[in-house]
């Protein structure tokens, strides 16, 4: 690894390490906090190892029109900012990143926002925003001579890295929790060739399982533990500042699971400003499921400096995590760029997703936080009309198709869940309706419930 380049630094002690000496979990020796990674040589204004902002943006939007593999990808394009391989020819990739940025004008007017926009890192090949963290931990893994990788998950990492794993010919361990992960993901981490074992506990009992497995075998954890996982992730937050042509939107809201993607978002952002690449940060807000949302709880009750895990229990399965491993760096993240942290019910979020899906644009269940939490960051004068927004989206609509069908049909939420948000989710239902095979029978359907669908 290109230890100059690059080195590992505790975020709670601020201990500094080589690449390799992290050891099997990713957790300092001395005080158990995570670790990230930092590029010394960009801290000396006119150093030699110090990127130069503007011949930056000239290469990488030059990078758009090659045919390179490592330039199509939306990750490593941007190579110059994670120089974490010792050759990029051991890069993994699928052509990840580059994801659109949509505008969303249904929302938009109604919460009064001009500017809206939604970064749909659903794109993905594998359909979420783990790929890009995925292509940039396993290229890692390649490069250090692992035969095998392994995660817990919800189900996106497995996905993931299991398409990662196959494309780079290693062999690839996934524990999931049984009974609580959308089936979507899990087809897939079947299709790419991945040993999945469910086991009966929680998300976070399979990550208590597989920090003992990885300290008595040779396998290379894959979780977002891993510093390199961030690296990936933080490129979305260089795409929406050269999409914005390096003028950065007010405000970023994002999911809050396991909290790593507000971190490495937060981290991408901090680079970016201190290298001149960007002149302010923008607020990062996180949004949580009512029953999954310890790091709100841990901001009401003592500002984000202590968290207390929490039985998570959320039709979102993707933010369904109850001990998320980066709530530091994403607290961090949040006091630094003056953003907020707050929950949305299960309604709120069912409502939230139909309203983007009106737009023409799908995504998974925890995506749909942004967009509810934003209603109530409207609602509390924190975001103003005149400023743009950008939701992130992490997944794809058909990693969990079920959660769509059931919201149609209205078999989706218990009763005093629906009841705060049943005026506004009547008319975004469209469940299927049983007609004659004739067209008269289905224009006379048509006619009848014209009124009731807007």
């Amino acid at each position: 690894m290109n230890d100059n380049l690059h080195q590992l630094r505790c975020f709670g002690c601020g201990v500094r390490i080589r690449g390799d000496q992290a050891g099997s979990i990713f957790r300092c020796k001395e005080c158990g906090d995570l670790f990230e990674v930092e590029y010394p040589g960009w801290g000396l204004v006119g150093g030699t190892d110090r990127p130069n902002a503007g011949a930056l943006k000239w290469l990488w939007r030059e990078r758009r029109a090659s045919s390179e593999l490592l330039d199509r990808s939306g990750v490593w394009r941007f190579r110059e900012l994670l120089p974490i391989l010792d050759s990029f020819g051991n890069a993994v990739t699928l052509q990840e990143g580059n994801t659109p940025l949509y505008h969303l004008p249904r929302a938009a007017k109604a919460l009064g926002v001009d500017q809206l926009f939604a970064k749909h890192q659903g794109m993905n090949p594998t359909g979420s925003f783990k790929d890009t963290g995925m292509t940039a931990a396993l290229s890692v893994a390649k490069e250090r001579g692992f035969e095998w990788v392994a995660c817990a998950s919800t189900g996106n990492t497995s996905a993931a890295m299991a398409a990662y794993a196959a494309r780079a010919g290693l062999k690839c361990l996934v524990l999931i929790p049984q009974g609580k992960i959308a089936w979507g993901k899990l087809s897939q981490a079947m299709d790419y060739g991945a040993v999945t074992c469910q086991l009966n506990t929680d998300f976070d009992g399979c990550v208590r399982v597989l920090s003992t497995i990885v300290q008595q075998a040779p396998i290379y954890l894959l979780n977002s533990v891993n510093p390199y996982r961030l690296e990936g992730q933080k490129t979305p937050a260089l795409e929406i500042a050269e999409y914005f042509d390096w003028s950065v939107p007010e405000h970023i809201l994002v999911p809050g699971g396991n909290l790593a993607n507000s971190a490495a978002l937060g981290k991408g952002l901090r680079e970016m400003k201190a290298l001149g690449l960007i002149s302010r940060l923008p607020k990062i807000s996180v949004i949580q499921a009512e029953g999954a949302n310890p790091l709100v709880r841990s901001f009401a009750a003592n500002d984000g400096q202590k968290l207390e895990p929490v039985a998570a229990h959320t039709r979102a399965t993707a933010i369904r995590i109850g001990s998320p491993a980066s709530w530091r760096k994403a607290a961090h993240a949040i006091h630094e760029t003056g953003g907020w942290c707050l929950d949305v019910s299960e309604g709120e979020i069912a409502v939230a997703k139909a309203e983007l899906g009106r737009e023409g644009i799908g995504s998974e269940p925890a995506s749909a936080v942004t967009l509810a939490g934003l209603k109530k960051l409207v609602a509390q004068g924190k975001v103003a009309p005149s400023d743009t927004v950008v939701l992130l989206l992490t997944g794809h609509t058909l990693k969990d198709a079920d959660y769509t069908i059931d919201f149609h049909r209205g078999t989706l939420l218990r009763p005093e869940e629906a009841e705060p948000v049943l005026p506004m989710m009547e008319p975004l239902r469209r469940d299927a309706v049983e007609v004659e095979a004739t067209p008269d029978a289905v224009l006379k359907a048509l006619k009848e419930i014209q009124g009731r669908w807007v």
